[in-house]
């Protein structure tokens, strides 16, 4: 019996915080990508589910026919399993995008109650009409046949979870080449902004020389100022002394 089991842990959406400009969709990209890879189980085991109800239990009988109808019934149940996983994956989702993947849930666990159903229904038939052909002796080439149809179908099932593998691979080449590409472009604007930073620290450079030399020149003033009071403080005291010496030699002297 081949049962198709998801190797993804089901574990629920952690959204990162953005980095700049355009990444936040990247991310969000990135953590949906659990959601896919269950879908993508879920629908390559339910199309191989649906090809044994409608083509290959029709077309059988005896043992055959119950050892896959017994395939089925197991395999909707690891269909409700992955159902299961894809609510608890849709359930942290945002907004309007978790209504849309809880309404994808809902229709994949009603198609799966359906195929339930139907394998039930192929059971019941199965058992009356091996009680009325055969009461109940089992067939070896039966037994062999569906031996053979179920390493066919671990085979097709193999084949398909590499190619599931591969695209899976692809995908994560392509967030990669884009996570790339936004890193390059993250580094080019820091250079351009380091290039910024250094003309304006060379502008604050020359601010503060001009400043400099404008202090200088301030103070060279202010000593130009004291030097000319001192020298007009002096004249003045030269010229009051003169006109107190000609005072005295013109009233005193005689």
């Amino acid at each position: 019996m081949f049962i198709i089991k998801s190797t993804v842990p089901f574990t629920s959406f952690r959204f990162p915080s953005p980095y700049s400009r355009g990444f936040a969709h990247k991310t969000f990209t990135m953590s949906s990508e659990q959601f896919e890879r269950i879908e993508d189980d879920y629908r390559t085991l339910c199309d191989t589910v649906k090809y044994k109800l409608e083509a290959r239990i029709p077309n059988s009988s005896g043992e055959e026919r119950k050892k896959l109808v017994r395939e089925v019934l197991r395999e909707t149940e690891d269909l409700l399993v992955m159902v299961t996983g894809l609510e608890n994956e849709a359930s942290p989702a945002p907004g309007s995008f978790r209504t849309q993947l809880m309404g994808k849930v809902r229709s994949y666990r009603r198609e799966v109650e359906r195929l339930q159903k139907d394998a039930h229904r192929f059971g019941g038939q199965t058992s009356g009409r091996d009680e009325l052909l055969s009461g109940g002796m089992y067939s070896a080439k039966s037994d062999f046949e569906a031996h053979q149809d179920t390493q066919k179908n671990r085979v097709i099932g193999g084949i398909e979870s590499l190619n599931r593998t591969s695209q899976s691979l692809d995908r994560t080449q392509r967030i990669a080449a884009e996570t790339d590409e936004i890193g390059v472009g993250i580094l080019d604007e820091l250079d351009g902004q380091k290039e910024q930073l250094i003309r304006t620290r060379e502008r604050v450079e020359d601010i503060d020389d001009n400043l400099s030399r404008s202090k200088r020149i301030l103070n060279s003033m202010a000593r130009r100022v004291i030097t000319n009071k001192l020298i007009l403080s002096g004249i003045i005291l030269v010229e009051l002394a003169i006109l107190g010496v000609v005072i005295w030699w013109k009233f005193f002297s005689k």
